[in-house]
């Protein structure tokens, strides 16, 4: 599940080498509420993964940006479930409903991206490695940040993704890579001597286009 951000998003800071510019954000979740994450911090899951997808502004597109092997940023927010529902994500839990096979769009009109994110006091607080793709062709071009802080979901907000369906009607669950070896990267976390504290500037619009992929 997509959603496709406005034009002049931006982040910059946080030991990056240069500005990138957003594309878009995704989801990875299991079932039901059940670990779906891509990344585990000392082996644990989450039931879901967010990532925010850049590219270095002096690219046009992405498959253009993975031809640079720091060309993508990806900042990844992890998911926890809450006794209580997170009503910033009412809108979007509610989006999902129009979209429930792939090809489909709506748009959801009245939220920013702020509404998805830790508060930014959590965003001091991340991993960074030099990876890849999670998708195919896995292509080795991804600068990955990756905030230790979670956002809060219900267990009813976190099901009514696997709500959606594959092609062919399928449940659209266990949408996740399973974690890979590190092959010797190195994982740096925020405030060593080599990773500082990152700020992302983003500069947010009110209109996203949701799609089912």
């Amino acid at each position: 599940m997509q959603l496709d951000l406005p034009p002049g998003m931006k982040i910059k800071g946080g030991n990056l080498s240069t500005t990138y510019t957003a594309l878009q954000l995704h989801f990875h979740w299991g079932k039901d509420g059940g670990p779906g994450s891509e990344h585990t911090i000392d082996g644990e899951s989450y039931p879901m993964e967010m990532h925010i997808v850049h590219i270095k502004e002096q690219y046009v597109s992405l498959s253009q940006a993975l031809s640079d092997p720091e060309g993508v940023a990806v900042l990844g927010i992890f998911f926890q479930e809450s006794n209580s529902a997170n009503k910033k994500f009412e809108p979007l839990i509610k989006a999902l409903k129009r979209i429930p096979r792939p090809s489909n769009k709506t748009t959801v009109r009245g939220i920013s991206l702020q509404m998805f994110l830790p508060p930014p006091t959590d965003m001091r607080d991340y991993f960074r490695y030099l990876g890849s793709l999670t998708t195919p062709d896995c292509a080795q071009s991804v600068l990955w940040t990756l905030f230790e802080n979670t956002v809060p979901l219900s267990r009813q907000q976190l099901s009514a993704f696997s709500q959606l369906r594959f092609p062919g009607g399928r449940p659209m669950v266990n949408t996740f890579r399973a974690v890979q070896p590190l092959n010797a990267r190195q994982v740096y976390r925020s405030g060593s001597r080599i990773a500082s504290s990152l700020s992302p500037a983003l500069v947010i619009s009110s209109v996203l286009m949701l799609y089912s992929v």
